[in-house]
C-alpha cells in the first residue's frame, strides 16, 4: 500500500490478493472518494499469486505479480496524481466482509530505490549493494551485508562458513551469517575484477587482475593460495577474463580478446603455458564459462543463437550444444556442487544480448542439469556483479548473490 498519508479516507494505492485468489490494482483518487479499480483484473481460482511488485515511476504506479518460479507480469498501471512525493509505504491485510478472518504470510521484502534511465556509474558514482544468501529450493533470502560503495560477484568458501567477495581492488570474505570482513592478501594484486574462482579441492584462487598500459585494460590472470599469498601469471596477453578452474585442478579457462574485436573461450594450464582456442567467435559474444564438477563439460553463455542462451560443450571445445531456448538473455550458468543443478541470470529484452550492465530489473533462475524448464528462483535489481563466479554453498542448497539499491540520504 502508498498513502498520502495515515487518515483512514486518504489516497492511496493498493496492490493486492483477495482471499478468493482476484488479483488487481485499486486505488482512491481523492481524499474520501470511492475505491477504483480497472477493468482488466485477473482471476486465480487455485490459488492467487504468490508474489507482488509494485513499482512508481513519477506519479504513475505498475503492479507486476507472478507464481511461484515464474516471471513477472503487468496486470495494472495508473497514475495517481492525488498522491505527494513523500508518500507512506507498507504492507497490509483486511477483509471486505466483517464476518471473515483473512490471513496471510509475508517475506522476502525488499524496497529498491533504481536509478534512472542512461545511468553511468562511471561518472554518477556506483550505488548501494546488498550481499544476499538464498534457498534455492525454498526461495528465502536473507541480507548479510550492505554498503553504499560496490562490491561484487561471492564464491561460497569450501568450509562453507564464509564468503569471498571483491571490493575497490580487494578480495574480502565475511561470515555468512554477516559480520566483520577480513581482507585477504593478493599481494601486488590490488586491481581485481568480480573475476575469481576457487579450485574444486579447495587449496588454490584464480582471479583476474589488471595491469597497466596492456590492451583492454590488462586483466590477467593469476593464481595463488586460497589463504593468500605469493601470486603466479597465467596469462601473458590480455584482456583475459578468468571463469573456471577443472574438476581436477590442472586447468583454467577463461574468456580472452586476441584479434580486438570478439570474445572466445580458451584453456590454458594452471601452471601457465599455450592458450587453447575452445570457440571460434565471428560476431557473436561468449562469456561465463565453468567446468561441471564430473569434467565432462565446459558450460558457458554465448548470443551466437540471437539471443544469449547458455551453451555446453566437451572441455576440448567439440560438441557445442545450447540448453535454454527463450526470449531473455541467460549469463553465467553456475553448476551446482552435487552436479544436479545450475544457477544463472537473466537479463530483460530491453538489455542487448551481448550486454550485462549494472542496475538492471534481472531474474536469477534454476534449472536441472539433466535438462528441463528452468525456474525463477529471485526477483531483483542488479546485473553486472551479481552472480559472474561459482557461488553455490558446498551442500548445493544455497547461493549467494549482490543486489544493488540506492543507499537513503540522510536528512
Amino acid at each position: 500500500m502508498v498513502r498520502g498519508s495515515t487518515d483512514d479516507d486518504a489516497p492511496h494505492i493498493i496492490a493486492n490478493v483477495h482471499g478468493d485468489g482476484l488479483t488487481t490494482l485499486q486505488w482512491r483518487e481523492l481524499k474520501g472518494a470511492h475505491m477504483r479499480d480497472p477493468e482488466d483484473e485477473i482471476r486465480d481460482t487455485k490459488k492467487g499469486v504468490q508474489v507482488i511488485q509494485v513499482e512508481r515511476t513519477g506519479p504513475e504506479y505498475i503492479m507486476r505479480v507472478a507464481q511461484v518460479g515464474e516471471p513477472l507480469q503487468e496486470v495494472g498501471r495508473y497514475a495517481l496524481k492525488a498522491l505527494p512525493d513523500n508518500v507512506l509505504i507498507g504492507l497490509f491485510i483486511s477483509a471486505h466482509n466483517e464476518e471473515v478472518v483473512e490471513e496471510a504470510i509475508v517475506w522476502n521484502v525488499r524496497i529498491d530505490k533504481p536509478v534512472p534511465d542512461g545511468y553511468n556509474p562511471n561518472q554518477s558514482g556506483f550505488v548501494g549493494c546488498r550481499l544476499e544468501v538464498l534457498n534455492v529450493f525454498d526461495g528465502k533470502r536473507k541480507v548479510i551485508h550492505e554498503a553504499a560503495g560496490r562490491f561484487e560477484a561471492p564464491n561460497w568458501m569450501p568450509d562453507g562458513k564464509k564468503l569471498l567477495f571483491n571490493q575497490d581492488g580487494s578480495l574480502f570474505t565475511i561470515p555468512v551469517e554477516g559480520g566483520k570482513t577480513e581482507k585477504l592478501n593478493t599481494g601486488i594484486a590490488d586491481r581485481n575484477n568480480n573475476d575469481h574462482v576457487i579450485s574444486f579441492d579447495g587449496k588454490m584462487l584464480a582471479i583476474s587482475h589488471h595491469r597497466d598500459g596492456l590492451p583492454g585494460g590488462g586483466s590477467t590472470v593469476y593464481t595463488l593460495p586460497l589463504a593468500g599469498g605469493i601470486l603466479k601469471l597465467i596469462t601473458e596477453k590480455t584482456p583475459s577474463y578468468l571463469h573456471g578452474w577443472s574438476a581436477d585442478g590442472k586447468d583454467l579457462v577463461f574468456v580472452g580478446q586476441r584479434d580486438g574485436k570478439h570474445y572466445d573461450i580458451y584453456k590454458i594450464s594452471a601452471k601457465g603455458g599455450d592458450e587453447i582456442k575452445l570457440t571460434s567467435n565471428s560476431g557473436y559474444h561468449v562469456d561465463g564459462c565453468e567446468y561441471s564438477p564430473d569434467g565432462k563439460y565446459i558450460y558457458y553463455n554465448s548470443s551466437q543463437s540471437g539471443t544469449m542462451q547458455l551453451w555446453r560443450m566437451k572441455p576440448d571445445g567439440a560438441s557445442q550444444e545450447q540448453i535454454t531456448f527463450d526470449e531473455l538473455n541467460d549469463w553465467f550458468p553456475h553448476i551446482s556442487p552435487d552436479g544436479k543443478w545450475i544457477a544463472f541470470i537473466s537479463f530483460p529484452t530491453t538489455v542487448a544480448p551481448n550486454d550485462h550492465p549494472s542496475y538492471k530489473r534481472v531474474i536469477l533462475r534454476l534449472m536441472p542439469a539433466a535438462g528441463g524448464p528452468p525456474k525463477v528462483i529471485a526477483y531483483l535489481y542488479g546485473g553486472q556483479g551479481t552472480i559472474n563466479v561459482p557461488s553455490w554453498s558446498p551442500d548445493s542448497k544455497q547461493i549467494a548473490f549482490v543486489s544493488n539499491s540506492e543507499r537513503p540520504t540522510k536528512e
